[in-house]
């Protein structure tokens, strides 16, 4: 029989009911106890004894490397959908690289449902049960719509504001036409650029989606911003705070908050005026201050909480569908969104909504 090494959790997706049995080899017994709450986080052995049936239920906890307590498992692959045991799978990730550091594995993580990338050794990473991931995709989903409703409310309430004085208070009729602001989102996360620019269609945002990765995009933003012309930019991507890098002060402590800021600066270069160049810049923990003095109109993260990969879009949405001769206010911008005023802030801007009229419908088929 062996014990448990002190920090290894086991994921949350094992009820702490089932009490099951795995022989592994016909020899090899591995036991596994699925009780979270008896886990002890001193630097004594487990004593409890862990038991398991199921091999399917057994080798999502052992998708592991080989650890000290002589467990051989299952490597990790690239793709694979995990989460980190040390942290007790908090947040689900998805492998896109292995590297090999030392002799040990590390593999590198984007976050699933958040603008985070994270490394980790692929000895604290456990695969996600299909059940987990469905179960956690529909909490996200649920989060999701609401912010979609919220914002369709207010979207719904400012349409009508606007034809009430066109229309002088609805005494005569009035056909008009909208022109909301042009949108460049620069993603360094070609999923995420997917879901994004599906959520823009769904809206009703002008946009062209670009994935570029976060390192490259000082280079690149002048000369698409000559060829786009765009009323508002989105730089964005995946992002962390390191604090065996730095405090929270050193943007140096962060994977990729320096780039933004330097992506920020070559896009003020060509357009100086805050309200002529709409701009949204970071991702999960990103340096908010070093953005928003950058040039930024909104940036993430003022608590360096994690972002929802969709907020982006809400705060580019509400901008594009403001008119320009009023201002967005920046609670007004931050309430529909999933994450916040932990995650997301800004100053106030101009919208960039133009209204023309007359529409002729016929012309339009």
């Amino acid at each position: 029989m062996r014990a448990m090494t002190p920090g290894r959790r086991l994921p949350p997706f094992f009820s702490k009911r089932h009490d099951l049995v795995f022989h592994k080899n016909k020899a090899d017994r591995i036991f596994i106890k699925l009780n979270l709450q008896r886990f002890r986080k001193s630097g004594k052995m487990f004593r409890k004894v862990f038991v398991a049936e199921s091999a399917r239920v057994a080798e999502q906890f052992l998708r592991v490397l080989k650890g000290p307590d002589g467990v051989t498992a299952v490597a990790i692959k690239i793709m694979d959908i995990v989460g980190r045991i040390s942290y007790n799978c908090d947040i689900l990730f998805r492998v896109i690289d292995i590297k090999e550091i030392n002799g040990e594995k590390q593999a590198i993580l984007y976050g699933e449902d958040v603008r985070l990338i994270a490394d980790a050794p692929c000895h604290d990473l456990v695969v996600i049960d299909p059940a987990e991931k469905m179960k956690r995709s529909r909490e996200f989903r649920s989060l999701e719509e609401q912010s979609y409703r919220l914002f369709q409310q207010d979207f719904d309430l400012l349409k009508q504001k606007q034809e009430y004085h066109l229309t002088d208070g609805y005494a005569k009729e009035m056909k008009y036409f909208q022109l909301p602001g042009r949108v460049l989102h620069l993603d360094g996360d070609p999923n995420y650029l997917k879901k994004c620019l599906h959520l823009y269609e769904k809206i009703g945002v002008p946009v062209t989606g670009i994935y570029c990765h976060e390192t490259e995009m000082p280079a690149k933003v002048s000369y698409l911003l000559d060829y786009y012309r765009p009323d508002i930019l989105v730089i964005t991507g995946h992002d962390s705070y390191s604090r065996s890098k730095g405090t929270y002060r050193d943007i140096n402590a962060y994977r990729h908050s320096k780039h933004f800021v330097q992506t920020v600066r070559e896009a003020r270069k060509k357009v100086p005026h805050l309200d002529q160049l709409a701009i949204f810049a970071g991702a999960c923990q990103s340096h908010f201050e070093s953005l928003i003095e950058a040039g930024a109109n909104f940036a993430s993260s003022p608590s360096r909480v994690n972002i929802h990969a969709l907020d982006p879009v809400y705060i580019v949405a509400k901008i594009c569908f403001t008119p320009f001769t009023e201002s967005v206010k920046v609670w007004d911008v931050l309430r529909n969104t999933m994450t916040g005023e932990k995650g997301l802030g800004g100053i106030e801007s101009r919208g960039v909504l133009r209204i023309g009229m007359p529409y002729n419908a016929e012309m339009q088929e």
